[in-house]
């Protein structure tokens, strides 16, 4: 099977991704689908996502079960264990890995003007613009504006048709905590449900929309208020995906202090944790109104690179390559 590269935004490094459960994923998506679709729509759903979830995460430390498995995990994934909250030793179980919290006021520094917009997360992400009407979308790619917002997001669309997004794919290895792009009030929240499609390359490009069949929370935040962004609507798309069993809203104002779920008319404040997926790997996608943002030039210029092999960029037949980044890192400012 062909290797899926990406770029390091700081180093500038091309690198080879190691992507986890490969030959089983491209399996299932070919060779399952095709000659046994039931079984295959079983394989993504909530139950059978859960089971498998148990049996990554959980299995493992009943075999093993002590803080050196996990130390084991980490080092294998390169998790630096240096940035925990608590310390490392207390990390008992793989499932406590990939859900630990970290130091992120000093790890994941911020810019101060509040109208840069920041990564909800580590992840490696795509950016572009829904005019491209030839990019993503011609093929049935990436996602369906309208199926993405869902029925209860219908009031929104008019307010993102021919905007921008960003794709954010976060890995085994990332920090699975999401943090608040944008400053501003909650004007609407609510989970759309779905599958639970695996967040691999190959299963992107081989599965129509997969992001919009997926199970999702959508955000609705307005920046344009005292102390907000200014930068418009934003919609924030939090999405589940194989192994991913649930979405934890858990806004902290302060450090991770006094979580609380996402309601309409509460301010968000950029940077602040916001949920958390728990575990595996997932997806987020943010959406903005035409004209209000410009992302930054060096994740543009990433993603049109020509000399890097993208899955994505052979799925959809065009440039489409990742940029490894940071939470709380800039990733565009206002217009």
């Amino acid at each position: 099977m062909k290797p899926h590269q990406y770029i390091q935004r700081h180093t500038g490094e091309v690198v080879t991704e190691e992507l986890t459960a490969d030959p089983m994923l491209a399996w299932m998506y070919s060779s399952l689908r095709e000659r046994a679709p039931y079984l295959f729509n079983l394989c993504i759903q909530s139950r059978m996502s859960a089971m498998l979830a148990w049996l990554q995460f959980d299995i493992p430390l009943l075999r093993r079960g002590n803080h050196a498995a996990v130390k084991k995990m980490a080092a294998t994934l390169g998790i630096d264990l240096s940035e925990c909250l608590d310390p490392p030793e207390t990390l008992r179980s793989i499932r406590n890995l990939f859900e630990r919290k970290i130091r992120y006021e000093e790890c994941r520094p911020m810019p101060a003007y509040r109208t840069t917009v920041v990564s909800p997360a580590d992840a490696r992400i795509i950016t572009g613009s829904l005019t491209e009407t030839d990019m993503l979308f011609a093929k049935g790619r990436f996602f369906s504006l309208q199926d993405l917002l869902g029925r209860m997001g219908f009031q929104w669309l008019p307010r993102f048709t021919n905007g921008d997004f960003a794709v954010f794919r976060l890995t085994l290895d990332k920090y699975h905590y999401n943090h608040v792009p944008v400053s501003g009030v909650v004007i609407g929240h609510y989970e759309v449900d779905g599958a639970f499609h695996s967040c691999n390359p190959t299963a992107i490009v081989s599965t129509a929309t997969p992001f919009s069949q997926n199970r999702r929370t959508v955000t609705i935040i307005d920046t344009d208020v005292p102390r907000g962004s200014q930068v418009g609507k934003v919609a924030m798309i939090e999405i589940v995906a194989l192994m991913i069993g649930r979405i934890t809203q858990c806004y902290s104002r302060e450090h991770y202090n006094s979580p609380q779920e996402i309601h309409p008319g509460m301010f968000l404040d950029r940077g602040q944790p916001k949920s958390l997926y728990q575990p595996g790997s997932s997806t987020d996608i943010l959406l903005f109104e035409p004209g209000r943002i410009r992302f930054d030039s060096d994740l543009v210029h990433n993603r049109n690179r020509q000399d890097v092999y993208s899955r994505f960029s052979i799925g959809l037949g065009q440039s489409a390559v990742e940029t490894d980044i940071k939470a709380r890192e800039s990733i565009a400012c206002k217009i």
